[in-house]
């Protein structure tokens, strides 16, 4: 059984994600190839994004610290630490409003179980 720490995670990334000339520091906790869930946490700095992009599949975010917006189409959504949302199977974009790290977790479709 494998066991990590988020808050420990959660502090290293945003100290990379702010040393780095990109504003963002990943970490894929589980799932790669063969595995149908993938789990990354992302860190951003304060007022960086990751542009916009697919949806690989079914996935949801966990705002873990600071607060965030994500973009879809015309709808947006705003996100601080404990919030949970179904990402919407459209393009979207995320948006750090403050140093912020989230738990982004994708189900790949035609993946088999592991």
């Amino acid at each position: 059984m494998n066991s990590t720490s988020l808050t420990a995670l959660v502090l290293e990334h945003l100290e990379e994600a702010n040393n780095s000339s990109a504003g963002r520091s990943a970490h894929t906790l589980h799932g790669g190839r063969g595995h149908a869930l993938r789990q990354t946490l992302v860190a951003l700095a304060a007022g960086r994004r990751l542009g916009e992009h697919e949806s690989p599949g079914e996935a949801t975010l966990h705002v873990l610290h600071g607060s965030v917006r994500l973009h879809a189409g015309s709808a947006t959504w705003d996100g601080e630490a404990g919030d949970h949302l179904v990402i919407p199977p459209a393009r979207h974009d995320l948006e750090a409003i403050g140093d912020a790290a989230v738990l982004l977790t994708v189900a790949l479709p035609g993946q088999p179980p592991s």
